[in-house]
């Protein structure tokens, strides 16, 4: 979407005080970005990254990261902050956005949170349930467990120790049940106990002015942006990024960096035209072979090698938009949830009123309003 660069024919909004922390709420492949740095060039905002992808080291054409050049125009706290055989855990984005949102209004500037990672929006909008960070030493045994017998043991113990989430997780949810069985092994209780306890959300602060504001355009608009820009990525070399990622790095396929939307398709191809890339000797073969089903086709064997890998790119780049799509379709379910949108109400812009539904709890203090386009999200902010 574009944006004037102009900025200098508006005047900025007075009704955002001083002490005001604005969310920009949006899909991906939306123009969050775009109006993110004209808010920036009226001097009155800081930028801090909504975005679990951006905060990796290295991972930059896969998840449409700024170059150098901008983020060094366009300054954005929470990227570039871990490597990528790190974790950061969902409790630390909110501890890191509490001491950069002081930090700015020291500065004199209001805190623009733009992004897109839902998960991170409802922690500090909704709050967190005070379940303790998993002990390192109890990660990698559980881990070691995971490999070793695999998750469906896993998940058989967790309906042993904790029912409720048992019947709450997909058998094949790897991340959440590795995550719950973690929690019990560390804290003797389980997590659905610990996530029933009372939350506190950072949106609560008495001494700051929450302004949510979300934008969802039109699906067709934003599903041709989504293949614009995946082509893009293509044409950037996304496949030889992951590639490079692999040489230097001892990457396994449970990684949260991995599971990222394209990179995750990226792995799958590398290992359907088995990529010589897997014989590094800091990479377990085995691991990345068995996270992938074989690519399977009824006239593969009368192919050439060109054209078994020239349709096993087709089907990654199939997967990774539809996997684009999908999570774009998940993002719009969750700003409808946690603004309590109708699915029909998304015609111009829309003020809604603050409320719960579905476990989502907004703040009746906290102005959240809903827009069509970014336009309009840029007028409001003006």
């Amino acid at each position: 979407m574009q944006l004037s660069s102009d900025s200098s024919s508006y005047r900025l909004n007075a009704n955002l005080a001083d002490n005001s922390v604005v969310c920009l709420m949006a899909p991906t492949a939306s123009g969050k970005t775009a109006l993110a740095y004209e808010l920036y060039n009226t001097g009155r905002y800081e930028l801090i990254s909504v975005d679990s992808a951006l905060i990796y080291r290295d991972m930059n054409i896969g998840t449409a990261k700024p170059t150098a050049i901008e983020l060094a125009r366009y300054p954005h706290h929470l990227v570039d902050i871990i490597d990528l055989m790190q974790s950061y855990s969902v409790a630390e984005f909110v501890n890191d956005v509490a001491r950069l949102i002081d930090s700015c209004h020291e500065n004199g500037k209001i805190p623009l949170l733009v992004g897109g990672t839902m998960m991170y929006y409802m922690a500090l909008l909704d709050g967190l349930s005070p379940v303790p960070d998993s002990d390192d030493g109890v990660r990698a045994r559980v881990e070691q467990w995971r490999q070793d017998e695999g998750i469906s043991v896993l998940y058989d113990y967790l309906g042993e120790i904790d029912p409720i989430s048992h019947e709450r997780l997909h058998a094949t949810d790897t991340q959440r049940i590795t995550r719950a069985v973690e929690v019990y092994l560390q804290t003797d209780t389980p997590i659905s106990d610990w996530q029933r306890k009372p939350k506190q959300a950072l949106a609560n602060n008495p001494n700051q002015q929450w302004h949510a504001l979300t934008v969802m355009p039109d699906r067709p608009w934003l599903h041709t942006r989504i293949e614009q820009r995946l082509d893009i990525m293509w044409n950037d070399g996304l496949v030889t990024e992951v590639i490079g990622l692999l040489e230097r790095y001892p990457l396994t396929p449970n990684l949260p960096s991995m599971r990222c939307v394209g990179y995750r398709q990226v792995l799958e191809y590398l290992v359907h035209i088995d990529h010589p890339v897997f014989e590094q000797l800091h990479l377990d073969k085995a691991q990345f072979y068995s996270a992938f089903e074989v690519l399977q086709s009824s006239d593969q064997s009368s192919l050439s090698d060109d054209a078994t890998q020239a349709l096993a790119c087709q089907q990654m780049q199939n997967k990774a938009l539809y996997a684009t799509r999908q999570l774009a379709k998940r993002q719009y379910t969750w700003l409808r949830k946690v603004m309590k949108l109708p699915s029909n109400s998304m015609d111009g812009a829309i003020a809604a009123e603050t409320s719960s539904e579905e476990g989502y709890s907004i703040d009746r203090d906290m102005v959240v309003k809903a827009f069509t386009t970014m336009a309009q999200a840029r007028d409001y902010l003006y």
